[in-house]
């Protein structure tokens, strides 16, 4: 056979990059010359680096990359956005979990209304997966996480001494045409997969969230180990030192980003939010700027963080610690007798902390339980604190007037002991001293977002558009269902109607039905280049000002705004920042979402090891939503399991409205918002699953 019939009969089992052919085939050169060749005559299409028969039709496809995998099935979503494409399992070529995919569309799905296709391609593959090491026919091979029904086989020759029981992460070495033909190596073992902090690491791993920085990172942060701030580094600054400025944050916190500072004046009220000054010490192109871009912000889980920036920096010079010099990006507002702001400015300063403030203990403060060891610790502001509750009051009224929304979060506190297994689950509450904080950073982060649009500078944005209209009537219909009477004036709900439904709501047992509701009608917020307002807290203008230390958006206003301290020209900073703004943006929204899915997943498996101790016992729960498989309930610590359809009856049962499962036959009902006793059945911590049983008499 000619080297052209073998590349065509290559090409024809699957196709194939020149690597990949060159490898095979042998004569490189020969190789390249008879592609092109093919190319031309269009008889092999090339496409993301794929050479296929044009027979193929990958030239129509559409690209997708495969987001869930299942035994028999798989679905695809199309990079350009638009509905999940079904692909059968026959069709899948072998692909993985994300896997970027060519996908031929079928013109006649078996379900109308519906995407379905085949695989064409696999344009670029994942080969990273983690899960748990099981034995099947007695061979070595991995359960993964993404898709717990397809094992991959594991080599003898690479199973790294891996052991059952074990949670892993493989590389796949081979692939196969077929799923049952993937080979794969151990990369990495974490240990015990029933433990919870074993199970954390491999998700991130998983994630490709790393604690560990690369060399070149690592020698940048060495230059700020212990550095202690000398005259001339606030040379051009404003000198701050001399006002009463201190934080408050947790107790545990040791990246600051944040200081406050008010005053009474003639007219209102003078606040200053002063924030840790991180762009003069990441500078643009510098290998600790590239890293805090890639990992987009912090990771924070259990009783650990995983740091967008090395701790010589988050922990040490630009953490707005206690009685130590700091440089910071200051933003001064002055503020009406209503709280309203009447005009503010941003400036470089330096600022010197009286006091590392801690929630629970200003909280005692402001209520009158605190004991006298507070008081004198707090003394140097103990003025400022009862004026920050004054100016808060009237920030949170105008919060109110405007319409706000405050969806109760079931945020948890997860405790662990020395050793790190989990010990205590409890749900996160705020008092006084969060919620004023969280508003003079919303003021703060308005006025940039404010400056910047009526400068019309290049920024990164918090946006977060109205709900579109499917979500909005697919929440009327679960509200309904629900029973609550929810009268909104038009075909789409204001944002004081939807806040005035959450506050109705709020404490009684269906508030996490609707509170999730009402979030799940809505759409995601992220950064976005242009100013659109921010529908959730009723908003024209925000972004993220306030957490540089923690958040690469908040880092790259900073040096915009920099820019404009120094007196740079907007002609200058349009073209220094804008194709910047886009890429922030976009590599900041990825990985919000990618962080706020692992520190999720951790949570669950936190949750599953704390209550593996409690099989057995009863629990009250509150159902917080229904599926035809069965209800989830949650317990008043936030811990939510699942009560399985075949638990609840023997009988088959109807879900109705979303909201509610109904056995015909007998009557009964369970519905959202039902307290019900349930018992503990058992634990998944790798998976994070909780599974319960309707209390015996239940």
């Amino acid at each position: 056979m000619s080297l052209k019939g073998k590349i065509l009969k290559e090409l024809e089992k699957k196709p194939r990059r020149l690597k990949e052919l060159k490898a095979r085939l042998g004569n490189d050169k020969k190789v390249a010359r008879l592609l092109d060749e093919l190319v031309k005559k269009r008889q092999v299409t090339v496409r993301n680096g794929l050479y296929c028969p044009v027979a193929r039709g990958v030239e129509n496809a559409v690209e997708c990359r495969l987001v869930k995998l299942a035994r028999t099935f798989g679905f695809a979503q199309p990079l350009e956005g638009g509905p999940d494409v079904f692909i059968p399992g026959k069709y899948l070529m072998g692909a993985m979990p994300g896997d970027l995919i060519l996908v031929t569309l079928d013109e006649h799905p078996r379900k109308a209304g519906t995407l379905e296709g085949k695989v064409a391609a696999i344009s670029e593959e994942n080969t990273r997966f983690c899960g748990v090491v099981t034995k099947i026919d007695g061979r070595l091979a991995l359960i993964p996480d993404v898709c717990p029904h397809v094992p991959i086989l594991i080599k003898k020759s690479a199973d790294g001494g891996a052991r059952v029981g074990e949670k892993a992460a493989v590389e796949i070495l081979e692939r196969g045409e077929a799923h049952g033909d993937h080979r794969a190596g151990v990369a990495m073992r974490f240990g015990s997969a029933d433990v919870a902090a074993h199970c954390a690491k491999a998700l991130l791993y998983s994630v490709g969230i790393s604690r560990h920085f690369p060399a070149t990172v690592k020698e940048e942060a060495k230059a700020y180990e212990n550095v202690k701030l000398k005259e001339k580094d606030w040379k051009d600054r404003r000198d701050l030192r001399d006002w009463p400025i201190f934080t408050i944050d947790s107790a545990s916190t040791k990246d600051i980003d944040d200081a406050i500072s008010v005053s009474r004046t003639e007219a209102g009220y003078m606040l200053g939010v002063h924030i840790a000054d991180v762009s003069h010490y990441v500078r643009s192109g510098s290998a600790l700027d590239k890293e805090a871009l890639n990992r987009g912000t912090s990771v924070y889980y259990a009783d650990s963080v995983v740091p967008m920036l090395p701790r010589q920096l988050s922990n040490g010079i630009c953490s707005l610690n206690e009685g130590e010099d700091r440089l910071a990006f200051s933003c001064l507002m002055h503020l009406d007798v209503e709280g309203s702001v009447v005009d503010y400015e941003f400036c470089k300063t330096v600022i010197h902390s009286r006091v590392k403030g801690v929630y629970s203990e200003v909280n005692a403060l402001l209520d009158g339980t605190a004991d006298n060891v507070l008081k004198v610790r707090y003394a140097h502001v103990a003025e400022e604190l009862l004026l920050m509750q004054e100016i808060y009051a009237k920030l949170a009224a105008q919060r109110l007037h405007r319409g706000a929304m405050d969806i109760e979060s079931d945020e948890a506190k997860i405790l662990v002991d020395e050793s790190g297994r989990c010990v205590g689950v409890e749900k996160r509450t705020r008092g006084v001293a969060e919620c004023m904080i969280e508003e003079f950073m919303l003021l703060a982060n308005t006025c940039a977002a404010r400056f910047a649009r009526e400068q019309e500078l290049p920024f990164v944005y918090r946006v977060h558009a109205q709900p579109e209209p499917e979500r909005v009537d697919a929440l009327k219909k679960a509200l309904l269902a629900m029973g609550v009477d929810a009268h909104f004036s038009g075909e789409m709900p204001t944002v004081k109607e939807l806040a005035a439904l959450l506050d109705a709501t709020r404490g009684t047992s269906l508030e996490r039905a609707v509170h999730t509701n009402v979030l799940r009608s809505m759409a995601k917020a992220k950064y976005e280049p242009e100013p659109k307002g921010h529908f959730g807290l009723a908003l024209a203008d925000y972004a993220h000002f306030t957490s540089p230390i923690r958040r690469y958006p908040d880092l790259a206003i900073h040096r915009i705004l920099s820019q404009v301290c120094a007196g740079v020209s907007k002609d200058e900073i349009r073209k220094q920042f804008a194709d910047f703004a886009v890429q922030a943006s976009k590599q900041s929204s990825e990985c919000e979402l990618r962080a706020m899915k692992a520190e999720r997943d951790i949570d669950d498996c936190y949750k599953a090891e704390y209550m593996q101790q409690f099989i057995g016992e009863e629990f009250d729960a509150v159902v917080s939503s229904v599926t035809n498989f069965g209800l989830y309930v949650e317990l008043p610590n936030t811990v939510e399991g699942l009560v399985r359809a075949d638990a609840l009856s023997t009988r088959e049962l109807q879900l109705i409205d979303g909201v509610a499962l109904v056995e015909p036959a007998g009557g009964r009902r369970w519905a959202v918002g039902d307290v019900m006793r349930v018992t503990l059945a058992g634990v998944d911590v790798t998976a994070g699953n909780v599974d319960f049983e309707p209390a015996q008499g239940e």
